[in-house]
């Protein structure tokens, strides 16, 4: 969601959050056999006979019970598909029987718990939807179904996208608990989509789906040491996930790899009639993202440093100055640039989103059949069962939501004219114009900082906000860490330019390869410095 309001709330895993106290030891399966492995490299092994979807399945359900539900436990899964074995099966056979459905065919893939996907819960991580089943799929999981993906359950997420309160903790739902950081297990993992991205930094899965209002793909991305792609708003349908904003919502892939991401989306992007915002894209044409993976991609690229944001950690600068030094070296122009109305949207934004959260969520229930219905009878539910919903933070969001009028109110509709054009025509295009730019660069966000229920999260700020604002996509890649947690640099283009931004990234992780495995340390010696919060 929003920088400003820090709306990435987090859904763990339910079962066991507040009883068998976690283990601060590393997980027992530190072997695993499936560790790091990408989506290509499993294919092989099942097309050749070495490997099969059932046996693949297995082995991420095992090293769920190991990690996320027992030893450290991690809570980044809130439910397992109870037909995942069955599926796999089903896509081991129809292998067997000469007829692979696509480019992931038996690939185990996690979703976060805001998206529709039978036969499973959809909460957004609130017990007042704990047991609505939605009745068909997402367009998007329908689009992984139909490439042969098997899901393989749901990551828990901060609760309703991290749109709820400005005081929330990244991570933490009150169906699922607090969702823990693998590198130094007292560190936040970042939201809304924090599940998504420990679960793929964990290997508790292949790869997983994310959504992105502001922050909520990248940033936990970053701080969980993984790759995290949020699509240009309209490249990949919305229908079936619950909603925060119009404007602003996407799905996106978090993987351990660009290559990953890249096959991940050319999968789940498509025109959906169910979704206007998809009309506006180009679809004459196959995409092919996986034909960007180029090693040489960043030869005569144009790069800009938004260098502002290099000082909210020390760490932080000295990581992304190397990165511009590695860039140089891979052929790349890199020159400090500036987005000239940087900032100027950020009221505008704020309230834009409140006002969409309202309409489009209550649409979402309405069409849905969910057992609640609207924004008023949600807020009644947490005042009503506040001991579990809201032990550590309100709703204030919420309220101040409720308290605002239609989408044909005036002061909306000019509050969302302004914030697309400040942070997109006048914003993103403006600096990439003036220095003939192929894309931008900013680190995503600084370490993670200590997890805290009493005063919420203590975000030391985020270079990605104006492609969330202008609905542009976004990359993030890790570059290295800052006392063994993870640091990610973010790549920023114009509308449509994923083609560009998975060139410029995958050359880059080619040359350093920055990601490290998780480590599951009970705790770091310093804290990240105190700043702002994300959604």
């Amino acid at each position: 969601m929003n920088m400003m309001l820090r709306p990435l709330l987090l859904t763990v895993a339910l079962a066991g959050c507040q009883s068998n106290a976690p283990s601060d030891q590393p997980p027992a399966a530190t072997d695993f056999r499936y560790a790091e492995q990408d989506i290509a490299s499993l294919q092989q092994r099942m097309q050749a006979g070495e490997l099969d979807s059932r046996t693949l399945t297995q082995a991420y359900l095992e090293r769920i019970a190991q990690v996320d539900q027992a030893g450290p436990m991690l809570r980044a899964v809130i439910e397992v598909n109870p037909d995942a074995i069955k599926e796999a099966s089903l896509r081991d056979s129809e292998r067997k029987n000469g007829l692979p459905r696509g480019p992931l065919h038996g690939i185990p893939i996690l979703l976060k718990d805001n998206i529709d996907a039978v036969p499973m819960v959809n909460s957004a991580g609130s017990l007042a939807l704990k047991d609505f089943r939605p009745a068909q799929d997402a367009f998007l999981v329908k689009r992984l179904r139909q490439a042969g993906a098997v899901i393989l359950g749901k990551t828990n997420l901060s609760e309703w996208a991290n749109f709820r309160s400005t005081h929330s903790s990244s991570g933490w739902s009150a169906r699922g608990g607090q969702t823990r950081n693998p590198y130094v297990l007292d560190r936040n993992p970042c939201g809304s989509s924090s599940g998504s991205a420990v679960a793929t930094s964990a290997n508790l899965a292949a790869a997983s789906i994310g959504t992105e209002t502001d922050g909520s793909i990248v940033c936990p991305a970053a701080v969980n040491g993984v790759v995290g792609l949020k699509p240009t708003v309209g490249l990949v349908s919305r229908d079936g996930i619950i909603p925060i904003s119009h404007s602003q919502d996407t799905a996106g892939p978090i993987t351990r790899s660009v290559a990953d991401a890249a096959a991940l989306l050319q999968v789940i992007a498509g025109r959906d009639s169910a979704d206007p915002a998809t009309g506006l894209a180009t679809w004459n044409a196959p995409l092919d993202y996986t034909a960007h993976l180029r090693a040489d991609g960043l030869k005569g690229a144009r790069i800009g440093l938004l260098r502002k944001h290099l000082d909210m950690h020390p760490d932080v600068a000295t990581a992304m100055e190397r990165a511009a030094a590695q860039l140089r070296e891979a052929g790349a122009v890199v020159v400090d640039a500036q987005i000239p109305t940087d900032g100027q949207w950020d009221e505008d934004e704020n309230l834009l989103l409140k006002y969409e959260f309202k309409a489009d969520l209550e649409r979402y229930l309405a069409e849905h059949d969910a057992p609640l219905t609207t924004l008023a009878q949600l807020i009644g539910f947490n005042q009503q069962f506040r001991d579990r919903e809201m032990p550590f933070f309100g709703q204030e969001l919420f309220e101040q939501s409720a308290a605002l009028g239609g989408l044909n109110t005036p002061e909306y509709i000019s509050a969302r004219t302004r914030a697309r054009r400040l942070a997109g025509p006048e914003g993103i295009d403006a600096a990439l114009k003036a220095q003939r730019l192929d894309a931008l660069i900013a680190p995503t966000t600084g370490p993670a900082w200590k997890t805290d229920h009493v005063h919420g999260d203590d975000f030391p700020g985020a270079g990605y906000g104006v492609a969330a604002v202008a609905g542009y996509p976004s990359l993030s890649v890790p570059i290295g860490a800052s006392d063994g947690l993870p640091l990610g640099m973010v790549f920023i283009g114009k509308a449509w330019s994923e083609s560009r931004l998975i060139e410029l990234a995958y050359a880059y992780e080619q040359r350093t390869r920055a990601r490290r495995p998780p480590q599951y340390l009970p705790g770091a010696p310093t804290a990240a410095p105190k700043g702002e919060r994300k959604r």
